[in-house]
């Protein structure tokens, strides 16, 4: 049996939806908007997140509440096929709504449902490089993914430890991405031998540069279903998996069935995920990929500055019903 399978026909009765903002000031003069969607129905609601970074985008789809005709009897498949024509974001937002209205309704969690238990989660943080010194001297034992770019020189790589995850951001466009850069890959790969290598941008030059160090690059924004994975240049050992890309609860499954297939290890993403959306790829997380670099961190390390009391890795994932921690 697919891991699909095993929800696809859960019964999902919605008596209607509404939307909820979400807005919150992650650096200075950024505000980050965001949308949760509740589904509801039988006394029980399911909740997801729209994560789409537009907040033009996030206010049109506010101020359509209600229009979309989803009330009635469903499967969390049938649902899902009404969704076809969402973008991924929005489709996620809808689809991991239903799926933890759907668990809730029949008494299930995520776990029970798919045949597995939750397991403590290993988590690293996404920070800037300025900020590292500041979450190790608070928490010594705290793992990183830090985006390397030209200010990285030596002695900037001299002060950088417990680096599990160097990302490049080469398959990134405009604002978020980088160029190209064979010196920069060359040597930041050989400072951190140990860790796997997100996103380069492939030319013959950085292909030559990272050529020693092939088995650890890794993927990330190229990976929205299996067919990505195999159209890369090349099998790669481990994927960046960040649900909300995938779009439809059944092409993120699909994807764990064949990257277990393949021998393909995985660890966990976010897209800053603001309500119930960061639950949920932290459950995924426990329940696929626990024990891996995965970049889920509670919300607190989001923070401009370091700050403490944090609860630090693993953390422990309870078995609950629906689709939330």
């Amino acid at each position: 049996m697919s891991l699909y399978d095993t929800v696809r026909d859960l019964p999902l009765h919605i008596d209607g939806y509404y939307l909820e903002p979400l807005e919150r000031e992650v650096a200075r003069g950024f505000t980050l908007h965001r949308t949760v969607v509740v589904l509801h129905g039988k006394g029980e609601e399911g909740r997801g997140e729209e994560v789409d970074y537009d907040s033009r985008t996030q206010e049109t789809f506010q101020a359509d509440e209600g229009k979309l005709p989803l009330t009635g009897e469903h499967t969390l498949d049938s649902f899902s096929l009404l969704q076809a024509g969402q973008t991924e974001y929005r489709r996620w937002g809808f689809e991991s709504a239903a799926l933890d209205l759907a668990l809730r309704q029949a008494g299930l969690s995520l776990g029970e449902a798919v045949g597995r238990e939750p397991q403590p989660l290993r988590f690293v943080v996404s920070t800037r490089t300025a900020n590292v010194p500041g979450w190790l001297e608070l928490y010594p034992d705290l793992h990183f993914k830090l985006d390397p770019d030209r200010e990285w020189t030596n002695d900037v790589i001299a002060t950088l430890r417990n680096v599990e995850t160097i990302d490049f951001k080469g398959i990134y466009r405009y604002a978020f991405g980088n160029p190209p850069d064979a010196e920069l890959y060359a040597r930041v790969a050989a400072a951190f031998p140990d860790a796997w290598i997100e996103d380069p941008a492939l030319t013959g030059e950085t292909m030559s540069a990272l050529e020693p160090h092939r088995d650890r690059i890794t993927w990330d924004a190229a990976i929205h279903e299996w067919s990505d994975v195999e159209a890369l240049p090349f099998r790669p050992k481990c994927l960046n998996c960040k649900p909300s890309r995938f779009g439809s609860v059944r092409r993120l499954f699909d994807f764990y069935d064949a990257c277990a297939r393949e021998g393909i290890a995985l660890y966990g993403g976010g897209q800053f995920e603001l309500g119930p959306g960061r639950d949920q790829i932290q459950l995924l997380a426990s329940l696929f990929h626990a024990d891996a670099p995965n970049d889920v961190a509670p919300g607190g390390f989001n923070a401009a500055a370091p700050v403490g009391g944090l609860p630090e890795p693993p953390l422990e994932i309870e078995r609950t019903a629906g689709f939330r921690r």
